[in-house]
């Protein structure tokens, strides 16, 4: 019998010590992981100002916050929850639109290439000769360039010309004279809309909805007594 619980005590202690071996290894893989890489800025999103503006939800105010582009992206949800940046939700908001950047995943104007003091001008081009397609296409040129080379300039996603000379896409205003068309960095321009909560959202709705019947059940109920007396 003292052999038996000897062997099970020894057994017990080398468990518990592989539990404790596999816990610091867990440990140390996840202290050395590497840090996600810092992405560079664009032309229309140069500093952390611009970049929380685009992104919307009010995260503006957060700017003065982060000294530098590199520290933004840097940062992990708990330093950031340091930093004061509440409630939670805005955080994943932030992280997830940090991911969404690194992985180049940009929204309207990400691919300007000519931007000056926020705002971006397109033009109207003839496609080079080679083109089989009779079209014109939106191009983003240099503010103060009257005249490119289409070779040179970029195709913007999501602007194209309708009709003859206007220039149509989001958050793209035209010029005097139909000359072509204004992008300006705007407050929410990328913004991921919330989703509006019906009776509670999926996991109360039912709940919600019990009980609003009974309360109807029960307004009804007392109506019809006042009705009899």
């Amino acid at each position: 019998m003292k052999g038996e619980r000897l062997r099970a005590s020894l057994g017990l202690l080398l468990q518990t010590s592989s539990t404790f071996s596999r816990a610091g290894q867990i440990r140390s893989l996840h202290k050395t992981r590497p840090a996600p890489p810092i992405p560079k800025p664009v032309p229309f999103v140069p500093d952390v100002s611009t970049f929380l503006t685009l992104i919307g939800r009010g995260l503006h105010k957060y700017a003065n916050k982060f000294p530098s582009w590199d520290a933004l992206f840097s940062l992990t949800s708990p330093q950031l929850k340091e930093l004061g940046i509440e409630p939670a939700r805005n955080r994943r908001y932030l992280l997830h639109w940090m991911q969404r950047y690194r992985k180049g995943a940009l929204g309207p104007g990400g691919d300007f290439q000519h931007v000056e003091n926020g705002e971006a001008i397109l033009k109207i081009a003839t496609p080079p000769a080679s083109t089989l397609r009779d079209s014109k296409w939106a191009v983003n040129v240099p503010n103060s360039a009257s005249d490119a080379k289409v070779g040179t300039l970029t195709r913007p996603v999501g602007y194209r010309v309708e009709g003859l000379k206007s220039i149509v896409g989001p958050y793209a205003r035209p010029l005097p004279g139909l000359s072509g068309a204004v992008v300006k960095v705007t407050e929410g321009m990328w913004e991921h809309r919330q989703g509006r909560k019906i009776d509670g959202g999926e996991r109360r709705r039912a709940e919600v909805r019990f009980k609003k019947r009974s309360v109807e059940r029960r307004a009804e109920r007392e109506a019809e007594m006042h009705s009899r007396m």
